[in-house]
C-alpha cells in the first residue's frame, strides 16, 4: 500500500534567511534519532529533501560542502547563486542545478533577489565514489515529460532536459532524480520501487489522490496529474 507523508504535519524550521520542512532525512547523515520528528529516510543513496521559502532578499549564507550531491529544483521566483561553482548564475522557475562537492568540496550562497517569497527543493545524495572533482551542472526541463537531472540509468534514455551549449549529461549514480513538468492528463508510469514528491500541483497516485507538498513512496508507480504538476520522482536503477 502507498504511503503518504504531508509537508505540513511536519514541524516547520529554518535558518539563515528561509525557512524549511525537512521531509527525508537520513539517519546515515542525520543520526538515528532524526526520524522521530515523522520525516522518512530515503531510497539509494537519496538521504534528504527539503522544502524550503526565502523570505524576501534571503540568502542561506555562506557555507560549505564535501562530499554530498545537491539538487536545487525551484517552484516558484528566483535565485542568484553565488559560490565556488559557476558563480553568478540565476535560476528561475522549473530550473534544476545540480552540485557536486566531491573530495574538493564547494562553498555556496543562494539567495532569494527578489521582493517576495520564493520556493525551492534542495535534496542530497550521497556520491558512490569518493573524492570525486567538484562538478556543476544545470538544467531546464520541458513540459510532457519524464526528465533525468541527476543519475544514469536505462529507463529514460530517451529523455532529455534541455543543457546548456556543452552541457555534459547527468552526472552518473544509481540513484536517479527525473523531473515531470506535466499538464492534466499527462501520466507517469514507473515499474520499481520509488519516492516522490509533488511540488506543485495536484494528481492521482496509484488510484489515491494527491497534492502539493504529499511525499509518497510505493513498489511501482501509477501517476495522473490533474492540473499542471510539478512531480520530483526518485528511484534506484543498478543496471
Amino acid at each position: 500500500m502507498m504511503e503518504i507523508l504531508h509537508r505540513d504535519s511536519l514541524r516547520l524550521g529554518g535558518f539563515a534567511g528561509l525557512t524549511e520542512h525537512r521531509l527525508v532525512a537520513d539517519p546515515r547523515v542525520f543520526g538515528p534519532d532524526e526520524n522521530t520528528s515523522g520525516s522518512w529516510s530515503g531510497i539509494g543513496n537519496f538521504v534528504y529533501l527539503a522544502d524550503a521559502r526565502f523570505m524576501p532578499h534571503g540568502d542561506t549564507r555562506m557555507h560549505n560542502h564535501h562530499e554530498i550531491d545537491v539538487i536545487s529544483i525551484m517552484v516558484e521566483g528566483r535565485i542568484t547563486h553565488q559560490g565556488s561553482l559557476e558563480h553568478g548564475r540565476n535560476l528561475e522557475v522549473n530550473d534544476v542545478q545540480v552540485q557536486r562537492a566531491g573530495g574538493e568540496g564547494f562553498s555556496h550562497n543562494e539567495i532569494n533577489p527578489d521582493n517576495k517569497e520564493n520556493r525551492m527543493i534542495q535534496i542530497w545524495v550521497l556520491p558512490e565514489t569518493p573524492g570525486e572533482p567538484a562538478e556543476y551542472r544545470h538544467y531546464k526541463p520541458k513540459r510532457g515529460e519524464l526528465v533525468p537531472v541527476y543519475g544514469s540509468h536505462s529507463y529514460s534514455q530517451s529523455h532529455s532536459a534541455q543543457k546548456e551549449p556543452g552541457q555534459q549529461d547527468t552526472i552518473a549514480a544509481s540513484t536517479n532524480i527525473n523531473i515531470a513538468l506535466l499538464s492534466p492528463t499527462q501520466t507517469v508510469v514507473l515499474m520499481r520501487p520509488f519516492v516522490a514528491y509533488l511540488a506543485r500541483g495536484t494528481g492521482i497516485a496509484n488510484e489515491v489522490n494527491v497534492k502539493k507538498g504529499d511525499l509518497f513512496r510505493d513498489s511501482k508507480l501509477s501517476f495522473e496529474a490533474n492540473d499542471d504538476t510539478q512531480l520530483i520522482l526518485i528511484f534506484e536503477d543498478k543496471g
